[in-house]
């Protein structure tokens, strides 16, 4: 995944989240995985995320997965 399309991707995870009032703590203990990651996931130098994260977070965000893909 090239930088911006990272980027974007964490802007509209962090947007939903945001809409959802869910915190990046509780965004990271509803996938398992740590606030930190979710930190820079939604910073501006993301590292790649993994199909399985996209869908895991959708899902925590009572979403499609095409929702935080769509640019």
């Amino acid at each position: 995944m090239n930088a911006s399309a990272g980027t974007q991707l964490g802007k509209r995870i962090k947007e939903w989240r945001r809409k959802r009032g869910i915190t990046q703590e509780q965004l990271a203990e509803l996938i398992e995985t740590s606030y930190k990651y979710i930190q820079r996931i939604e910073g501006k130098n993301p590292p790649d995320i993994r199909l399985t994260t996209i869908l895991r977070l959708a899902k925590a965000l009572k979403i499609k997965p095409a929702e935080l893909l769509r640019f």
